[in-house]
């Protein structure tokens, strides 16, 4: 596996909500006592997010209701919002634009002609529509039409790791190969209706936004050196089939995520990662830079302690969680850009953890 990550894009929706809003705003999807809804607020401030963005806002201020007509307030204790297919009406014509521009900013930093492309991995887990969003990327960025294209799906908040992975095999069969990944997840199209104390938890964590990098293989690019993404690795957990779920509905995709994900990921992380960078001739000590999915502040917390990092090797994972919220596949890529960017130390492990419970992990020298 041999990837130079020659440009990275980033993009949000136009518009986002501060977490103090959204709270507030999250009380009209339950009808509940005033008791349950008092907890609302408290479960929102623990999440680590103070904004996010959605494609469904349409103002940038007042009220935090109001500012989207997508989601009526509940009319009953069993209303259960818009259906999955209003739902999916929205992925169809929001996610591709998202991706358009993660993409266009990729290319652009990366000096690729997007005429060269040979390939295109597209990942998302928030929504399905045929033609997809790989053949709006073939029209609205020049892709050459035969560009051959792979989609990732329903892979969860590791995804872009998947994406990483496919993109790699490319390049290794093909060094003259360039290949685009573009990850793009609409969350917020997920708000579960309802008192569930684990949904309501999701519905607090979530949020919208795209990214995409451009993959070159390590001989074919001028540039600086660095930034090769060289191995990967994944993990399935045991006994940790309901530790962390996502599953289709009547009303939208649930997500399910069990208090025991914590303890799973200090039980089982540090002696597989160990295992696994020796493979590479590195130690954990050796990792100069940790790029963690924020799937939310206790999963940063026991990955942390699991392997014994100091308080400050996860801050920008932490600032883009209290930034962006947790956008799902995208997020890793929102991580890597910042330290990418910063001229962070390497090598470089990118860690995500998605439904199974699964680790996977990205080696980046």
């Amino acid at each position: 596996m041999a990837l130079k990550i020659a440009g990275i894009g980033t993009v949000v929706p136009e518009f986002s909500i501060s977490q103090r809003d959204a709270a507030e705003a999250s009380k009209s999807f339950c009808r509940v006592s005033d008791k349950k809804l008092r907890l609302i607020p408290a479960l929102y401030r623990r999440s680590g997010v103070k904004k996010r963005h959605s494609v469904l806002l349409q103002a940038p201020e007042g009220d935090p209701f109001d500012r989207q007509s997508f989601y009526a307030r509940a009319t009953d204790e069993h209303d259960r919002g818009p259906t999955t297919l209003e739902r999916m009406r929205v992925y169809e014509r929001e996610a591709p634009r998202l991706a358009v521009r993660a993409a266009r900013r990729a290319i652009a930093d990366s000096n690729v002609d997007p005429a060269s492309f040979t390939h295109a991995v597209t990942v998302s887990c928030t929504g399905f529509h045929a033609p997809g969003i790989d053949a709006t990327l073939v029209e609205e960025l020049g892709l050459p039409r035969t560009v051959q294209r792979t989609h990732v799906g329903f892979m969860g908040c590791h995804g872009a790791l998947n994406g990483m992975r496919v993109a790699s095999s490319f390049l290794c069969a093909q060094p003259e190969a360039r290949v685009l990944v573009c990850a793009v997840e609409l969350c917020t199209l997920h708000f579960f209706y309802g008192w569930d104390a684990e949904k309501i938890v999701a519905n607090s964590l979530f949020a919208d936004g795209a990214a995409a990098v451009v993959g070159v293989g390590e001989s074919t690019m001028n540039g600086p050196p660095g930034w090769i993404a060289e191995g990967s690795g994944t993990l399935l957990m045991p006994d940790s089939e309901d530790a962390m779920t996502w599953k289709i509905g009547d009303h939208g995709f649930h997500m399910s995520l069990s208090a025991r994900v914590p303890d799973l990921i200090r039980r089982n992380v540090r002696d597989w990662l160990a295992a696994w960078l020796a493979e590479y001739g590195l130690t954990i000590d050796d990792i100069g830079t940790w790029a963690v999915h924020p799937g939310g502040p206790r999963i940063l917390t026991a990955f942390s302690e699991a392997i014994g990092l100091d308080n400050g090797a996860l801050e920008v994972s932490r600032q883009v969680l209290a930034e962006f919220g947790n956008m799902s596949s995208p997020t890793l890529l929102f991580i890597l850009e910042r330290l990418r960017r910063s001229g962070a130390r390497l090598p470089c492990v990118a860690v995500g953890f998605g439904p199974g419970m699964v680790i996977e992990t990205l080696l980046v020298r």
